[in-house]
């Protein structure tokens, strides 16, 4: 049954362990939202996963339509009460999604098992939703139930303030302590990160109170350790270098983020962008 939702939380299923914990993780910010959970599952025949000679498209299809109803099973069981809907839909699946991002209010993704490959592939699924999406796209990480602060990391860039601005809203939203650092790549550079710190929360109001810290490391895998101990990252999906598909940073935590990794695009439902930044576009599924 449709649901009228104009701004649905989104979760992309694709039948492994990954696209479930994305599903507990969806159905547990769709009620927080007070947003019903759509649970999208795009068939594209032949799609890598069927693989029968000859092909059999009536078998590929119903185990098609056994994903989502196992999906739905899944968030109604572990999060009763969510309004849950479940769609089955022919396409090619990042355009799918990213045309789904347009109008949700959150897009929600398994890992993929991107830490077992020895580098980012960028022609993933994964990789181009995270990098082309509108809406902000929350990656979902096993089963850990969640704990610690929220942590944003920031770097002085538009798209960290993006994130930061979020980061706030969400720690309201969910009452929980905010955490914003900053890596510095050696002691020598502490007193500027400190400054740059107290820029990006000067320019941040809503961010008053949060706990601010100077790490000091190589960004990437000094933000990884940091992850182990928080409830969710919040980032930008690029930092100083806007060019690049994905910030280098940005493409580590989402290999090997210990935490769910929310990567901020801006949301169709914000009267406009953040001064500085251009929105993006939005939606990732596992």
């Amino acid at each position: 049954m449709q649901i009228a939702d104009p701004a649905p939380v989104v979760v992309g299923v694709n039948g492994t362990a990954a696209g479930l914990a994305a599903t507990r993780l969806g159905a547990r910010e769709a009620v927080a939202r007070g947003k019903s959970l759509r649970i999208l599952h795009v068939f594209a025949w032949p799609g890598r996963r069927y693989t029968d000679d000859p092909p059999d498209y009536g078998s590929a299809r119903h185990e098609a339509e056994l994903i989502v109803r196992e999906a739905e099973a899944t968030a109604t069981r572990s999060v009763p009460g969510v309004r849950v809907e479940g769609v089955l839909v022919d396409g090619l699946p990042v355009r799918e999604l990213l045309r789904r991002s347009r109008t949700a209010e959150l897009l929600v993704l398994g890992d993929d098992d991107l830490a077992t490959s020895p580098r980012l592939p960028l022609d993933s699924l994964l990789v181009q939703t995270v990098a082309h999406s509108r809406c902000p796209v929350v990656v979902a990480r096993g089963v850990r139930p969640p704990s610690g602060p929220l942590m944003a990391a920031v770097d002085g860039s538009a798209s960290s303030l993006l994130a930061l601005r979020t980061a706030a809203a969400e720690a309201c939203r969910r009452d929980v302590a905010l955490e914003v650092v900053h890596v510095a790549r050696s002691s020598a550079e502490v007193p500027a990160g400190r400054r740059l710190l107290d820029t990006a929360l000067a320019a941040v109001p809503e961010a008053a109170g949060a706990q601010s810290r100077v790490l000091v490391g190589d960004p990437a895998p000094t933000l990884v350790r940091a992850s182990r101990r928080a409830r969710m990252m919040i980032v930008g999906p690029r930092g100083t270098d806007s060019t690049s598909l994905l910030g280098a940073v940005a493409g580590e935590l989402l290999r090997r983020c210990a935490c769910p990794t929310l990567f901020v695009h801006g949301s169709p439902a914000e009267d406009g962008p953040v001064d500085g930044t251009v929105p993006t576009a939005g939606v990732l599924m596992s």
